[in-house]
Order: C-alpha cells, then structure tokens, then sequence
C-alpha cells in the first residue's frame, strides 16, 4: 500500500469511528430534547458532610453515621419511588415518564465508611464541577446506559437552615458528567428525615421552572 493511500484509508477509518461512537454517545442536547429517555439514579451521600455533631440535634436524637448511611439515606432515595406525585422527576426534567435505577446510588451510599458529620462550617461547599467530573469517571453505573440524573448532596447545616446539592446529567456508558448545576434550598418539616427530604422536593420544583434556562 502506498504512503499516501495509507493515511489516507486510516484517515478515513477514524473518521467512520468517531461517526460510529458518535451514534452512542449522548451530548448535553439530549438532555433537553423531550423525546430522548432519561433514566433517574438517586440521591448520591458519597460526598456529604452534615455540619454539626450529631448530639446537637437533640430535637431529633442521636443521628449515627450508620443510621445515617442505611435509615436516613435509603429513606431519602425511596420517597422518590414511593411518592412519585410529589417527588415528580419527569416534570422537573420536562418528559412525560422516566426510568428508574435507584439501585445505582444505593448500591454506593450503603458501601460507604465514612464520618457524615464535620463541626467546620467551610465543609459545607468545598466540591468543584471539575470534581464532580471525577467523581462520576469513576462511578459505577451497574451496566446503565443512556443519559442518566442524580443528585450528588454536599453540605448539609442546620445552622445555615441549608442542602447544597450538585443536580448532575451523566452518559452512564462512557461514565461522562453531561452537566452539574449547583442548587441550595431550604429544610423544614417534622423529624429528622422530613426536615432533610424539603430540600430534595424544593430541587425539583426548581429544576421544573428553570430546566430550560441550562441549556
């Protein structure tokens, strides 16, 4: 084969290639283009930090990191399963139905060993989109493909009356974040878990009037 013919069949082949993942690959348009499926993976605690000890919450008892890892965390992620009316996914993120995967945050959050609890209020937001990044290049996604929404919560303060959470859009098969939007809001409610769950309520109210302002 001649030099020239050569580079220019590899040429051609990268180019088919890159046409060819092209056509797998999901961008940052799908994620606002109603006819293109989103599958919903949970509320992620892999990067939380609550500020506070947890015997300052009298009010609501002893929180412990493994109450706080199998209790609250599960309980949090299956109010979107349970109550589907109210914590409505599909209409935050403008779609008639979605998927569900759950089981893929689960499966992080009840692997964790970690101290959920910090008394330094500068770990409230520490994290950057370029971490998050990290974060989800190596998560993983349990075989998911598709383009996938979770919500990765940072900072957690009652004293700031405060949730922080990173809104994030990823390509599950090329573990690649599409978009993260940082959100804080509000708690509020009776006990532990209520009080926590407004947060995640108040996010998707807001993701549903402001979604197509992220494009």
């Amino acid at each position: 084969m001649k030099p020239v013919t050569k580079l220019m069949w590899l040429a051609t082949l990268v180019i088919i290639s890159a046409n060819t993942q092209s056509l797998f690959a999901q961008s940052k348009a799908d994620i606002f283009d109603e006819s293109k499926p989103i599958t919903w993976l949970g509320v992620d605690f892999s990067q939380t930090k609550f500020i506070g000890t947890p015997s300052q919450f009298k009010e609501f008892g002893t929180i412990t990191n493994d109450e706080f890892r199998y209790k609250y965390a599960d309980g949090w992620n299956m109010l979107f399963v349970n109550e589907q009316k109210k914590y409505d996914v599909a209409r935050a993120v403008h779609r008639g139905s979605i998927n569900y995967a759950i089981d893929v945050t689960q499966k992080t959050n009840n692997a964790l060993k970690k101290d959920f609890f910090s008394n330094n209020p500068g770990d409230f937001k520490k994290l950057t989109e370029q971490d998050i990044s990290n974060v989800v290049k190596n998560y993983d996604f349990q075989n998911n493909t598709g383009t996938g929404l979770m919500f990765f919560v940072e900072g957690m303060s009652k004293g700031m009356e405060s949730m922080g959470i990173w809104v994030t859009f990823v390509d599950m098969k090329s573990k690649t974040m599409l978009l993260t939007v940082y959100q804080t809001s509000k708690p509020g409610g009776f006990g532990f878990r209520n009080y926590w769950a407004k947060p995640l309520y108040t996010t998707l109210k807001e993701m549903e009037h402001n979604f197509m302002t992220w494009k």
